[in-house]
């Protein structure tokens, strides 16, 4: 089953509506690239981490997830993990690389 995926520009559409039908920003992505740039408001559980702290992500159940690395590799991964447990979980498309190129230039790249 292919992994479902959101592009940059629809992520921006939907993270401007009323903060209720936001989705969960959930990068799967290390504590050093996190401290470096990150989208707002999203939720640090790098990839590795997910089956142990799987307790934390109950609080997303019922939630649109969108799950974001780099460069849309490690988020494919995070996406495949949730949506095996019944969530409701998209990756975003390039990452919060095609992010910064395509919708806000003012996050820094790496």
């Amino acid at each position: 089953m292919p992994i479902p995926e959101i592009d940059p520009a629809t992520l921006a559409q939907q993270l401007s509506g009323p903060p209720e039908a936001r989705p969960v920003l959930l990068d799967v992505r290390f504590p050093q690239e996190n401290a470096w740039v990150a989208l707002p408001d999203s939720v640090l559980i790098p990839l590795p981490e997910l089956d142990e702290r799987h307790e934390e992500l109950e609080a997303f159940r019922g939630k649109r997830v969108i799950v974001y690395c780099h460069h849309g590799v490690r988020s494919m991964d995070g996406a495949a993990y949730l949506l095996a447990r019944g969530f409701d979980a998209v990756s975003l498309r390039g990452g919060i690389d095609l992010y910064s190129r395509a919708v806000d230039p003012s996050l820094p790249r790496y």
